[in-house]
């Protein structure tokens, strides 16, 4: 029995703990007047408040890859039948697709309509870029892609234990999750043509080990209300209102956009394909979502996905374990509206004209970059100055937009989780849709 606190809903928590800290750090922003008042809250950040505010994050990445493995490997295994997993396999790639080639195009239609790029004058430009310059030239320093070719080998690991130590290592060039993930696919479709009796103490070992995982995140979560507290105070405390007024029509139009694709595009598929009420839907995942937002990674956020579509979804876990694991790095949609977003809003502001052919081109990229992105807080910053890059954008432009990132980060992120959930549940619906639990109750 996994263990759970009582009393107050664990998302409301969350939501107390990160308005708080939201508002605290305003008011501790406001009172930063001179260089000697910013030196000395540097250091309560550094050294108090964002250690405690990952604390919790860290024992959740603590547990990530034993519990990625395990669901991974039950979820194949227990499918049965290995056609059965191509066909859920290709459902998922397809709604993967579908979701992220939508998100794109909305955000790119709200960037020519709207221009955010013409409201955002020179001298506020010159500004922000020489504030952040120096946090641009580490990400734009950051590793070339590797070719194609090597990029698809490298998702067979030749050693799986080095793959799963540098899974979150900063810049590393091999397949990292995605390598994890293949390998506990293989050995879960292995698993699953073995003779039951012959491995079903392993299969009792992994269904062990998925519940200590779920309960170490149950403890982990126990700290989150404090954590994203802390975490809410440092962004606020530092960025204040003044970064955000200066992109004020950037940052409307990619939330603008993400409220398109999470209240419209993901509204729509659950009411008219999964027969599901989407205001059921939400409030039922409305713990992933905040710890999503508070979290801004996919990654933290993917025990309490998979806990949550069990336990208040009533997905198949078979399905949901695999679907959510995948798309925990491969499901960005909420990523590739933001690049497409910032890579259109940047060119705008260089003047820099894109054909519709050239915005094509970028569109496709920012739905292939979405696949591969990261599950951590920042984990698209790179890719962004990679299509810069292609399009004739300085790449040291990502400046510009770097101190409004991360709150932008922890708005995406909550619709890629989001979009995992979505995707499950359209996946599990369309494998067995007489099934009356399999998805959140209908509406009346």
């Amino acid at each position: 029995m996994r263990w759970k606190p009582s009393h107050w809903p664990q998302a409301n928590w969350i939501l107390f703990g990160l308005m708080l800290g939201m508002l605290l750090g305003l008011i501790a922003n406001s009172f930063i007047t001179t260089a000697e008042s910013m030196e000395r809250l540097q250091w309560w950040l550094t050294n108090v408040v964002t250690p405690v505010g990952r604390l919790f994050i860290r024992i959740i990445f603590m547990i990530v890859i034993p519990l990625i493995f395990s669901a991974i490997v039950l979820g194949v295994a227990e499918m049965g039948d290995v056609r059965k997993l191509g066909r859920v396999g290709l459902k998922t790639l397809g709604f993967t697709l579908f979701l992220s080639g939508v998100s794109v195009l909305i955000g790119l239609v709200l960037v020519n309509v709207l221009e955010p790029g013409r409201h955002l004058d020179p001298a506020t430009r010159t500004q922000l870029t020489a504030k952040y310059s120096a946090q641009a030239l580490v990400i734009e320093s950051s590793p070339a892609p590797a070719p194609l070719a090597q990029t698809l080998l490298n998702l067979i690991p030749q050693n799986p234990l080095a793959e799963a130590v540098n899974a979150f290592t900063a810049n590393y060039t091999g397949g990292g999750l995605l390598s994890v993930m293949v390998f506990s696919l293989i050995f879960g479709v292995a698993l699953a043509m073995a003779p039951s009796g012959k491995v079903a103490a392993l299969v009792s070992m992994l269904h062990g080990l998925f519940e200590v995982c779920m309960n170490v995140i149950g403890l982990a979560m126990l700290l989150a209300p404090v954590g994203v507290a802390c975490l809410g105070f440092a962004l606020t405390a530092q960025m204040g209102f003044d970064v955000v007024r200066s992109l004020g029509f950037y940052v409307g139009v990619v939330v603008l956009g993400l409220a398109l694709q999470l209240f419209g595009t993901y509204a729509l598929l659950l009411k008219f394909w999964a027969k599901t009420s989407p205001f059921t839907f939400f409030r039922n995942i409305g713990e992933v979502m905040l710890t999503a937002f508070s979290t801004s990674s996919s990654n933290v956020t993917l025990p309490v996905s998979l806990r949550v579509a069990e336990e208040k979804l009533r997905l198949p876990p078979q399905i949901s374990r695999f679907v959510l694991t995948v798309g925990a790095t491969a499901n960005q949609n909420g990523t590739a509206l933001y690049e497409g977003v910032t890579v259109l809003f940047l060119a705008q502001v260089f003047g820099v004209e894109l054909s519709l052919g050239q915005q094509f081109m970028v569109a496709l990229m920012c739905v292939l970059a979405g696949l591969g992105t990261a599950g951590v807080p920042g984990g698209s910053l790179p890719l962004v100055v990679g299509v810069l890059v292609s399009i004739k954008v300085p790449g040291e432009s990502i400046a510009i937009i770097l101190g409004i990132d991360r709150l932008l980060d922890m708005c995406r992120t909550t619709l890629n989780v989001t979009g995992d959930l979505v995707c499950a549940t359209l996946v599990a619906n369309s494998e067995a849709p007489q099934r009356s639990d399999m998805h959140p109750a209908k509406s009346d």
